[in-house]
């Protein structure tokens, strides 16, 4: 069994809905698979003393998990007051609609089509509820419309699909761009330079103890992979299935499909920086 600290970012092992933070509480969602890891993390998110929660991304269409989420705010004595969206993939946003509908909240995102209610979501906005303080963060990359939340008061981020809890994500060509997502983590690491963070409460798997350490890893295995395309490429692979099946022969097929968003979205960037 691998020793979970010495892993990137240092997962806390077993994902498990339940509290992550003072102010973070997980509910998992049933839709485990190869992209989803374990399922997509539901982020209740309130101060300990007050009644009012944020729920960030509700998950997929399914009723039986949203009303879950809302079971486990009730418990808590919580009532959900407001629900966000860090990207519009379907598995973090599909259920947003009708997860308003059972909670009667308005939905807040970077995407107006993902938008319920008058207001939406930029670089800078904070977010106060009930004394509750969380801060965007632009993080475009893995989609044009992906944020992450800054959770000072837990020195903790939420980070969607951005970083991940296990294993590195997708940059989803063509909207996801390699260039703006490289900028992403550089922004991340600042928060966890000179902001003191120190946790990441990702969209998918385990809660990540080392925010620094995991967002270097995510930095060092992009540069890494992206010399490995550039490589394929100059050897003469032009078609990004075959720079696929050469650079990533020792990831499951199944994900080639996914790997091959991120070699088309680097080969774009060896292309705009005239490597290739």
């Amino acid at each position: 069994m691998s020793d979970a600290a010495a892993l990137p970012g240092q997962p806390r092992g077993t994902v498990l809905s339940g509290p992550a933070t003072a102010r973070a509480v997980n509910v998992l969602a049933p839709n485990a698979s190869p992209m989803t890891l374990d399922g997509t993390n539901t982020w209740i998110v309130s101060e300990p003393d007050s009644e009012l929660a944020v729920v960030i991304d509700p998950g997929p269409l399914d009723d039986v998990h949203l009303r879950a989420v809302l079971g486990a705010a009730e418990k808590a004595g919580k009532r959900v007051a407001l629900t966000l969206l860090t990207h519009g993939h379907p598995d973090h946003a599909e259920g947003a609609s009708r997860f308003a509908q059972l909670s009667g909240t308005s939905v807040r995102a970077l995407d107006p089509a993902l938008r319920l209610g008058d207001e939406g979501l930029a670089a800078g906005d904070v977010i106060s509820l009930g004394g509750l303080e969380l801060r965007v963060v632009p993080t475009p990359g893995h989609t044009a419309d992906s944020l992450c939340f800054h959770l000072p008061a837990d020195r903790a981020v939420l980070t969607g699909d951005t970083v991940l809890g296990r294993g590195t994500t997708v940059v989803a060509h063509p909207d996801g761009r390699l260039g703006d997502y490289l900028d992403s983590l550089r922004r991340l690491r600042s928060l966890t330079v000179d902001d003191g963070v120190n946790t990441v409460l990702p969209g998918h798997g385990p809660v990540l103890d080392d925010a620094q350490g995991a967002v270097e890893f995510y930095l060092a295995h992009r540069a890494h992979r992206l010399a490995q395309v550039e490589t394929a490429v100059e050897n003469g692979l032009r078609a990004p299935e075959e720079v696929v099946a050469h650079v990533y022969a020792d990831v499951d097929r199944s994900l080639w499909p996914a790997a091959e968003l991120s070699v088309r979205a680097q080969m774009d960037y060896l292309r705009e920086h005239g490597l290739i």
